[in-house]
């Protein structure tokens, strides 16, 4: 006869390692959504006239750049977003980024 097939009355021990882990994972939830759910657009450094990402440096004071938000860059150009923040609203996880149109 199988013992594990018994139905003894022994209760069956609780592995609290998969509560902990499961804890852990809702932190780590909660901490990305409140990264995820700013208000601020992503932005990146970029060239003006021709379009091209640059080095961050190259927007501070004296650089040759202006910060372009939102959009996405390919082929080292950014397209999609503007040089105007306002512009461009983010929101959070599973939003998108959008430019006003007018």
């Amino acid at each position: 006869m199988d013992d594990s097939s018994s139905g003894s009355s022994t209760p069956r021990r609780r592995m609290r390692s998969g509560g902990v882990a499961l804890g852990g994972m809702g932190l780590l939830a909660a901490a990305l959504v409140a990264c995820g759910s700013s208000n601020e657009p992503d932005k990146r450094c970029a060239d003006r006239v021709t379009l091209e990402k640059l080095n961050t440096k190259e927007c501070r004071s004296g650089g040759r750049g202006s910060y372009y938000y939102g959009g996405s860059v390919a082929n080292n150009r950014v397209s999609g977003g503007s040089f105007n923040k306002s512009a461009v609203t983010r929101g959070g996880i599973g939003g998108h980024s959008s430019s006003s149109g007018g």
